[in-house]
């Protein structure tokens, strides 16, 4: 397989369309978290004990996923200046390495929607309980 420059160059709008993905969830996971953090403080609950750890979970996986989609920008941008100096191996190597590590982001991406589904899940059966008990 051949690359030039232009097939490295694909990826950029991919990562940056994924990063601003990304930091949009971290920032609605932080705003969730601080509200949540409120009203602990205001009435300890175990349903929100359950809602926290959920949410620290997803904050690890948000971490883990924005640096594997720069990891994989980076060692695109790295990939560019190995085309540029002739080093073919290496460039086929870099971006190899840079869909893994985008591979890799997505799948985190992925683990951290289903948590996501699951503490909307719990939420949704909290309501839930809450109304038979009225």
């Amino acid at each position: 397989m051949d690359i030039t420059l232009t097939t490295p160059a694909l990826i950029f709008p991919t990562v940056s369309l994924l990063m601003v993905a990304y930091t949009n969830r971290f920032n609605a996971l932080g705003a969730r978290i601080r509200s949540l953090g409120k009203e602990y403080r205001e009435k300890p609950d175990e349903h929100l004990v359950a809602q926290i750890k959920i949410l620290r979970k997803r904050v690890a996986l948000i971490r883990n996923m924005q640096a594997c989609g720069l990891i994989s920008l980076f060692t695109c941008v790295l990939c560019i200046f190995t085309l540029i100096s002739g080093l073919m191996v290496v460039s086929k190597l870099t971006f190899a390495f840079s869909l893994v590590m985008m591979l890799i982001s997505l799948t985190i991406s992925l683990k951290e929607v289903l948590i996501s589904v699951t503490a909307l899940d719990l939420e949704l059966n909290t309501m839930l309980n809450q109304k038979k008990k009225e």
